[in-house]
């Protein structure tokens, strides 16, 4: 590996090889430490989409929170929260996502009303939003929903983030980037669709092909084609695997590019000087 590779590698924390089982029950643990150790949390929120990594988290936070529930005097919920922008192109397949995941509570809340009246105010003050800055208001109005959720009912908000979106900063700043956890980091893509298999995930939901669906322009653009990279290629290098120069100039410069993503806000006392 090259030292760029290595650093990134080190840094996202995916194993060239998992033990299913051991993963599945090491993320369960996390999720029940975690809550365990706040005394506040009753509730874990989290959207569903229907695609590979909500469906994924989902299950396994239900699991946890099955678990939680045999082993303690409290009881806490998992809520899962369908957020769609008027009439949601897969809305079948977030059905599928939650009759898999069989979660405790489903709220559904509708995000056009807020996301429009967003940009028709920025518009007002002479803010002509793209339709790209547009897909950022409705991942922002999502996990602001889902925040407004978690502090209503005295819980926290379960992330989605893995370690090849991770890599590429593939995620809104605040947006579906912001969470109290993020179980799946240190998995890549083909991991994270090995966890699903061996939870009998029904297949269609892991091998859609990935989109963030957040452009009125371009509806259900594939993840690969916004990035420029494939995800076999992201997940080979974050195995240590060798992947083509062109592939590889492709993720550090994402890398590099997005790391304010990764970053907490700077202080006058944390930035380097």
């Amino acid at each position: 590996m090259s030292k760029m590779q290595t650093i990134i590698v080190n840094e996202m924390k995916v194993q060239p090889e998992i033990d299913v089982v051991k993963t599945i029950e090491e993320i369960k643990h996390f999720i029940k430490a975690y809550v365990t150790s706040h005394s506040f949390i009753r509730t874990l929120v989290l959207g569903i989409s229907g695609g590979q990594d909500s469906t994924l988290v989902g299950k396994l936070t239900q699991l946890a929170v099955n678990e939680l529930n045999e082993n303690s005097s409290k009881t806490y919920e998992f809520i899962a929260v369908k957020l769609p922008y008027g009439v949601q192109r897969d809305a079948d397949e977030v059905d599928d996502a939650l009759k898999f995941i069989q979660p405790d509570k489903t709220i559904t809340v509708n995000i056009k009303p807020a996301v429009d009246q967003s940009v028709a105010s920025l518009k007002q003050a002479g803010i002509t939003l793209t339709d790209f800055q547009k897909g950022n208001e409705k991942a922002r109005e999502r996990m602001k929903v889902q925040f407004s959720i978690a502090s209503h009912t005295g819980g926290i908000v379960v992330g989605t983030d893995h370690s090849a979106e991770n890599v590429t900063g593939f995620f809104t700043k605040y947006g579906d980037g912001a969470a109290d956890i993020a179980p799946i980091f240190g998995l890549n893509k083909r991991q994270g669709r090995q966890l699903l298999q061996h939870l009998n995930a029904p297949a269609h939901l892991y091998e859609k092909t990935p989109t963030a669906d957040l452009e009125d322009d371009k509806p259900q653009l594939p993840d690969e084609t916004a990035l420029g990279v494939t995800y076999q290629e992201i997940d080979d290098y974050l195995e240590g695997k060798a992947v083509s120069q062109q592939a590889a100039t492709r993720i550090e410069d994402l890398y590099v590019r997005n790391a304010h993503k990764r970053e907490l806000a700077y202080t006058r006392y944390t930035w380097p000087k």
